[in-house]
């Protein structure tokens, strides 16, 4: 069980610790991302086969969509459905940390495309025991 006000990090995305909240849950997805000054919480990106839903939990996030650019606010929630039309990027550039909620779905095989690289990424379940590299490492 996880507390998303008082996060176990657990790894990495992008340099920002992260920290997954719904052990045990097979249809469903929930992490805490803590985005530093001036970095991504991932690169512009959109998934083939799960929506995402996105919870701003503190901070002022620049968020990239296909229709541009808006700061968020704490509080304010946004979903990212399948396809280009769910393409996102979370960038803090504000010179506090953000805290940002990720609900997903975990529908498996995900395609995640990223059109600024014209690169793909296929994910697939984690196998029972798995850890992240940098989760081994500690971090």
């Amino acid at each position: 069980m996880g507390n998303a006000f008082e996060p176990e990090w657990q790894g990495e995305r992008g340099g920002n610790p992260v920290a997954r909240l719904a052990a045990g849950s097979q249809r469903l997805s929930a992490s805490i991302v803590e985005v530093a000054s001036g970095t991504l919480s991932s690169p512009y990106h959109f998934h083939h086969a799960n929506e995402e839903l996105l919870i701003v939990l503190s901070g002022t996030p620049e968020l990239r969509t296909p229709d541009g650019l808006r700061e968020l606010k704490p509080g304010e929630v946004v979903s990212f459905p399948c396809g280009p039309g769910g393409a996102h990027r979370l960038r803090n550039a504000s010179s506090e940390p953000c805290r940002l909620l990720f609900i997903s779905e975990r529908n498996f095989p995900d395609i995640v495309s990223y059109p600024d690289t014209s690169t793909t990424l296929v994910v697939s379940p984690q196998p029972p025991g798995w850890r992240s590299p940098a989760a081994a490492r500690g971090r």
